[in-house]
């Protein structure tokens, strides 16, 4: 069993927590695929319908373990480095793909890798006092896990250029400005806030969330016309759920509509 990422499913949310908080949750091998098993199982399990994506002890995660690249344990080939990397890199991809809504809590710090797996989330809830960086050309690294796809198509090339090659540390409301987070909540807080928002999104109407997840990513990489052929088919599928027929009948009954697990 992986200890460094724990797994808990209740009511259709899977808490995912990196667990190394005397390393600050520092990414190693064992964390980087247990996080790529844990967003695997949340993909394709269907009691899963939201995820909720935290660090253990009070931070998210601090990116790579500088600490043993400096010390130079397990000496790697390039190759096998590089194919380790991009097999942990997954994990950023699947979280950004999958058909469930993904909501992170960012304390403590969220950086370099650990704000590039953040930002392949759809929503991010930062307490006050997180900081949160790219980091990697303080270290002498170019970047991994998605980071700069992410904050190009965020913020744009000249605002990802700024974050990445000057590697300044943002406070929440400063990452709140530049829409990087999604809400920021006091410290004590953030916890309950984001598992409220994550809980939220369990108990929606999953597969409508997925179709429009599915358009939003859509809208990325495919033309105009293919991203309408795609919105058109999503919402006709939709229409024909039993979610689509709860919500109508709910809001001509002026009442919270009640979303049954698929």
């Amino acid at each position: 069993m992986n200890e460094t990422v724990l797994q808990n499913l209740e009511s259709g949310l899977l808490t995912i927590t990196m667990n190394r908080p005397d390393r600050r949750n520092a990414l190693n091998v064992d964390m980087t695929l247990g996080l790529v098993a844990a967003a695997r199982r949340a993909a394709e399990d269907h009691e899963v319908r939201a995820v909720l994506l935290k660090g253990a002890g009070g931070t998210f995660c601090v990116g790579g373990d500088v600490k043993s690249m400096a010390e130079g344990r397990a000496p790697q080939s390039f190759e096998n480095r590089m194919v380790n990397l991009r097999r942990g890199m997954e994990v950023s991809r699947i979280l950004h793909e999958m058909s469930k809504p993904v909501v992170a809590q960012l304390d403590g710090a969220a950086a370099g890798a650990g704000l590039s797996i953040a930002l392949a989330c759809d929503f991010r809830v930062a307490s006050t006092s997180v900081k949160i960086t790219t980091a990697f050309a303080k270290v002498g690294l170019s970047g991994d896990y998605g980071g700069t796809y992410f904050l190009t198509q965020m913020l744009g090339s000249a605002k990802a250029r700024e974050l990445y090659l000057l590697s300044p540390v943002l406070t929440a409301q400063e990452a709140l400005a530049l829409g990087m987070v999604t809400r920021v909540v006091a410290d004590t807080e953030v916890e309950a806030a984001t598992r409220e928002l994550a809980m939220s999104l369990a108990q929606g109407p999953s597969i409508t969330l997925g179709y429009i997840k599915r358009n939003i990513n859509n809208a990325e990489r495919l033309s105009l016309e293919n991203c309408f052929d795609a919105e058109a088919f999503h919402h006709s599928r939709a229409g024909e759920t039993g979610d689509h027929k709860e919500a109508a009948k709910a809001f001509v009954e002026k009442r919270k509509p009640v979303f049954q697990n698929h």
